[in-house]
């Protein structure tokens, strides 16, 4: 196994990274550096000042996954095609300074993926499963068959409900937003039964409006019918893994029981690592 290495979750908006030493984690970073965020740094120029101090006493090997591995980060690295093991990801590794790797994405004929690739590996290894989703801005639903991803999707459910909170008529001059159970339940069944959102979005206006729906509790009333409708649209499944925070995996926890769909869950953080891990071990 490797024992001294370092794993990098580098997204759109924030960077994280993992040092460890002997196989256990001796430190951490979160830094709002995502390549989004980087302002006129590059990431390599990041790179050589918040993670280049761990290797200072040794030259560690580091591995990076996400959209650092974009045209928008530090180096664009190839999609694998699917159907495709993630095994194979080990020995696709684009090495874009000496020891520090970053991990290539996926690609199907009309998706892409970057990171949560390296989340899948992990999560198969410590949760098998035929169907993974993946929670987020651009929720990831991924089937796997005989060890390999074979086709997924993606919604964009996290982004959507930004936008409409933020940038539309639903979410103008609303007050700050609370947590409201009743409302996100009352939500996610409006989307499981009508899973197109097109007639049903401006119902998070009327209702509140009509004094049906508190000023406080419209965000969690659009959550539950946006994710209610993501669900219900994708293909029927029996037994789903969530891959995820916890927050975020609640909510769809929720929505699949309603639904009838048979849960488990690991977390996104333990996953993302566990795959780290095997890439590297794959690599001695």
């Amino acid at each position: 196994m490797s024992e001294n290495y370092i794993a990098i979750d580098w997204g759109s908006t924030h960077l994280r990274a993992w040092l460890y030493r002997n196989g256990q984690c001796v430190d951490s970073l979160q830094l709002s550096y995502g390549v989004s965020r980087l302002v006129e740094q590059t990431a390599r120029e990041v790179f050589d000042k918040y993670i280049e101090p761990w290797r200072k006493r040794e030259a560690l090997p580091v591995v990076m996954a996400g959209i650092i591995g974009s045209d928008a980060g530090w180096q664009t690295v190839p999609y694998l095609a699917c159907p495709v093991s993630l095994h194979e990801l080990s020995a696709q590794l684009y090495e874009v300074a000496p020891l520090v790797w970053i991990v290539p994405g996926l690609h199907t004929s009309r998706n892409v993926m970057r990171g949560e690739e390296t989340q899948l590996l992990g999560a198969m290894q410590l949760a098998p499963a035929s169907c993974y989703v993946l929670p987020g801005t651009h929720s990831k639903w991924v089937w796997v068959a005989n060890g390999a991803v074979s086709d997924f999707s993606t919604a964009m459910t996290g982004e959507l409900h930004h936008v409409l909170m933020s940038h539309s008529l639903i979410g103008k001059g609303l007050p700050e937003q609370s947590e409201d159970p009743a409302a996100f339940q009352a939500g996610l069944q409006y989307g499981l039964d009508s899973p197109s959102l097109v007639t049903r979005l401006f119902e998070a206006r009327a209702l509140r409006v009509l004094g049906e729906l508190a000023p406080e509790s419209v965000s969690e009333w659009l959550s539950g019918l946006l994710i209610g409708a993501e669900v219900a649209a994708m293909d029927a499944v029996d037994n789903v893994t969530l891959v995820g925070g916890e927050s975020l995996c609640r909510r769809y926890r929720q929505v699949f029981e309603k639904a009838g769909v048979t849960v488990s869950e690991i977390a996104g953080d333990t996953a993302f690592q566990q795959g780290i891990r095997s890439i590297l071990d794959a690599r001695r």
